[in-house]
């Protein structure tokens, strides 16, 4: 397995473990959270592909690798392009400015990865 396979996988299987555990606990507020990330992510007056574009701007501007990551499969599943997944990186890119390319720079591999069909991309907003 090369290092591109297990920088994915990796994501992969630690979001649902820690998922899995932290929905185990008793705990209504996080549980509810939760419930509402999967909500919100489900078509709607938006459709689901709007809505993960929105989504990997948002997590773009805020900086956030695991989050970035996590949409850019999203999309992707929900058949966004590449250049259509550029043009979101462009209005996170200029959102947030020149501190975003760090995280620019992860989005693009992590996306190279995925079409070159070496990995799967995580499951949906399905938190459990």
């Amino acid at each position: 397995m090369s290092s591109t396979d297990d920088r994915v996988k990796q994501f992969t299987e630690f979001r649902q473990r820690m998922n899995q555990r932290i929905l185990d606990e008793p705990n209504q507020v996080v549980r509810r959270f939760f419930a509402l990330d999967t909500q919100t992510y489900q078509a709607g007056a938006l459709d689901v592909k709007t809505k993960e574009l929105m989504g990997l701007t948002a997590s773009m501007v805020l900086r956030c690798d695991d989050c970035i990551s996590y949409h850019v499969a999203q999309c992707k599943d929900a058949g966004v392009t590449r250049e259509e997944m550029f043009e979101a990186f462009s209005v996170g890119l200029v959102v947030g400015g020149s501190i975003v390319i760090p995280h620019l720079r992860r989005a693009v591999d992590f996306l190279d990865q995925l079409e070159q069909g070496q990995t799967t991309a995580p499951g949906a907003h399905d938190h459990g």
